[in-house]
């Protein structure tokens, strides 16, 4: 399905309020500025509420993308769209993308 394209503007939270990032973002490609997010490098999550043990496992530490575009790709990695799926490590929660407008849409 299209979607539009996420870039480092988009808010993207774990399950329990921590904001997801990217630890390297992408040089190349840029929308209104902000670098695209692409599936490839490693997302590290800052700020999840998730009790340590023995409460619970602990917070989420990062975030891998499953899905991603199929079409568009950035110096050969998938970007990554708004219906795009990720889970973090170690809680195997999904992360919520909060809607924006978009400019550019991806397949």
């Amino acid at each position: 399905m299209p979607g539009f394209v996420l870039s480092l503007a988009n808010k993207i939270l774990c399950a329990h309020g921590g904001q997801v990032q990217p630890m390297v973002p992408n040089p190349r490609v840029k929308i209104m500025g902000q670098p695209v997010l692409t599936q490839a490098p490693t997302y590290v999550v800052a700020g999840c509420a998730n009790p340590p043990p023995p409460a619970n496992v602990g917070p989420c530490l990062i975030a891998s993308w499953i899905t991603g575009s199929v079409r568009v790709k950035v110096m050969g990695m998938p970007v990554l769209l708004q219906d795009s799926q990720a889970t973090c490590v170690p809680t195997g929660t999904p992360v919520t993308v909060i809607p924006m407008p978009g400019r550019v849409k991806g397949m």
